[in-house]
């Protein structure tokens, strides 16, 4: 018997193929204006817009609701043929793909079930494959389809948080188009972008936000399609701006995308983000366009209005300056115009005004801790109490062989600050009269190139590309969890694909490959998986942060809802690494199971639907430790 191993996609990750260049017919013929997909001619709502930043990727479609129902008929807005179907638990969940006589097509994701001969094929496929998840692609002349044709039914599938339809459409090079472009009159959008904050950041050590050196937010004042700052913002140097909003769709309560972004200083525009096309390949690329540290302490999609190093989008036209702005002497009129894809507009103002480096400054936010750092950029920004003198002092910073007297940068009556340029130096420690604090640097690592560090705990393999920009590598190793736990860099500072670590831990672990590598978040374990070499570990990750060794060696469980000649229904879970793949078998025979990750529940799909499901029932659930738990019956 075959197992089903699973596949795990994301939505970009599935949508990498080009499917409209198979035969197609010629694109100088006549089509009828594109068909909305639910419920044609009458009034629809969306949970969600193409463009809208997520947390990983650019939302390539919309999403259509179904009134949080599953079953509603979905319909081809065109003329073409099947040119894919996906199956998986992942992603898209049940997805179609018609191509177009014009050289587009159109993709329908998060599908129930399938309709029509299409149905009938994939099951059988599914039955010939022995795979709940299969990826099929057919030619011209296999599965045709009209306007208006009923191609499947609403669902939940996949990596769906509620029941709808994911619909995209995508040109002859496979990027995602807006379809609210095509003319819908389905969906009414009269309201215009709501911004609730926004952010300013020093772009290089001499500048200064409120005489301060860092990233700050600031809350907006709205008034009807205005917002704005009751208040000048004193600034010097050179600022980069971010903006918290979303746009809203008429009778929805979600966050929708914002196309259009522009930003005037005194009039002269210097920054210009337009989100009219999305490439599959540059769609994780948003992480250089967020503030990824907001996006992952506090859940915050702030948008930068700059062009940050090693950001390699294209949605930006006429940029000067990278979008900083340069703040020299007077005072600056900043203006943003917001626009979605309807032409609703609103927009934010405000003012902000020079002010002369001092070094002494009101209030500083108040310090947990005695000695505290960050790292913004190439700025290595090191917070400290002040002392029972209540005034200024030195602090004594570290490097290899070397001592360095630093004085504060800025100060109040409770807190000193001191900026480091990381690209000078990499300091070992710093030591100020309130404490002192290591930092484990141990190297810096460029984006533009490949490169390995070696140490005795880890080595990790960087690769051209691998970075969006410097990287001040600081590693550490300790045990107060009782568990081996190995710090690469920070969570906050994101890569652009996989690295490749291998662990030396010095405990010992068991040789039957249930211990892996997890990523700590907050309390959650994350399976990175990893191969064992004799005492090393090696894997793969998308992150930096914390990570840590465990062992699962708890089965799955398996817990019966129905098992009767009609259908069989568990519900299956694991405490750990995860489910890795399940098998179904009735007197030996292979047996359908579609699965939902998301409840954990795992349905029978008959091949003959006339034939009761009777004999020797036999379900295997494996994790991906290679435990495994078996649930058996006889069903009468």
């Amino acid at each position: 018997m075959l197992t089903v191993f699973f596949v795990f996609f994301s939505a970009g990750a599935m949508a990498q193929f080009s499917l409209a260049d198979k035969l197609l017919p010629p694109k100088s013929i006549e089509l009828s204006p594109y068909l909305f997909p639910v419920n044609p001619g009458q009034p629809n709502f969306l949970a969600g817009t193409m463009g809208e930043l997520r947390s990983t990727h650019f939302h390539a479609g919309i999403d259509v609701r179904t009134n949080n129902m599953v079953g509603v008929p979905i319909l081809s807005t065109q003329q073409g043929y099947i040119s894919r179907i996906i199956v998986g638990a992942y992603g898209y969940g049940n997805a179609m793909f018609i191509a177009h006589p014009d050289g587009h097509t159109s993709l329908y994701g998060h599908l129930d079930r399938f309709k029509g001969a299409i149905a009938d094929h994939i099951i059988k496929e599914q039955y010939k494959r022995k795979s709940f998840e299969i990826n099929l692609e057919f030619d011209s002349n296999q599965f045709k389809i009209n306007r208006g044709d009923t191609i499947g039914l609403s669902g939940n599938t996949g990596g769906s948080s509620g029941p709808h339809l994911h619909f995209e459409i995508r040109d002859s090079n496979n990027e995602a188009l807006n379809p609210l472009a095509f003319g819908f009159k389905e969906v009414s959008d009269n309201l215009a972008p709501i911004a609730f904050k926004v952010a300013l950041t020093t772009l290089d050590i001499n500048s200064r936000v409120n005489d301060r050196f860092g990233r700050y937010e600031f809350s907006l004042i709205r008034s009807g399609k205005l917002a704005s700052l009751p208040f000048p913002i004193f600034a010097t140097g050179k600022i980069g701006v971010e903006i918290l909003a979303h746009d809203k769709i008429d009778i929805s309560q979600f966050r929708c995308g914002i196309n259009h972004i522009e930003m005037r200083v005194d009039s002269t525009r210097i920054f210009t983000q337009q989100i009219s096309k999305i490439n599959f390949e540059e769609t994780s690329d948003i992480v250089a366009l967020m503030d990824y540290k907001s996006l992952k302490t506090k859940g915050s999609r702030f948008n930068r209005l700059y062009i940050a190093d090693g950001n390699p989008l294209k949605f930006y036209e006429g940029v000067v300056s990278k979008g900083a702005i340069e703040m020299k002497e007077g005072q600056r009129q900043v203006l943003i115009k917001l626009r979605d894809n309807a032409g609703n507009e609103s927009n934010v103002k405000f003012s902000l005004k020079t002010d002369p480096i001092t070094n002494q400054v009101p209030f500083l936010d108040p310090m947990l801790k005695p000695i505290d750092y960050d790292i913004q950029e190439n700025t290595l920004i090191v917070s400290s109490k002040t002392c029972a003198s209540k005034k200024p002092s030195t602090a004594r910073l570290f490097s290899k062989d070397k001592v360095e007297e630093l004085t504060p940068n800025y100060f109040s009556a409770n807190k000193q600050v001191y900026l480091i340029d990381l690209r000078k130096t990499l300091p070992d420690s710093i030591k100020s009269c309130s404490g002192s604090i290591r930092f484990d640097f141990k190297d810096m690592i460029p984006s533009g190139t490949d490169y390995d560090y070696y140490s005795d705990l880890l080595d990790i393999k960087f690769k051209n590309g691998n970075l969006y920009d410097t990287l001040y590598l600081n590693t550490s190793y300790d045990t107060l969890s009782k568990r081996e736990k190995f710090t690469i860099g920070s969570l906050t500072t994101p890569l652009h694909n996989s690295i490749s670590v291998t662990v030396k831990p010095k405990k010992q672990y068991k040789a039957d490959g249930k211990t892996a590598v997890y990523h700590i978040e907050g309390k959650r374990f994350e399976y990175q998986g990893g191969q064992w070499m004799s005492n090393r570990i090696q894997f793969n990750t998308h992150e930096l942060g914390e990570f840590t060794l465990l062992a699962d060696t708890i089965p799955p469980t398996i817990s019966r809802i129905n098992c009767n000649g009609n259908s069989v229904r568990f519900r299956t879970m694991d405490n750990l690494s995860g489910i890795a793949s399940f098998e179904a078998n009735i007197n030996g025979e292979w047996l359908l199971l579609k699965y939902d990750y998301k409840s954990g529940i795992l349905q029978s799909e008959k091949l003959d639907k006339k034939k009761l499901l009777q004999g020797d029932f036999e379900l295997k659930v494996k994790d991906r430790a290679g435990n495994e738990r078996t649930y058996k019956q006889i069903i009468p």
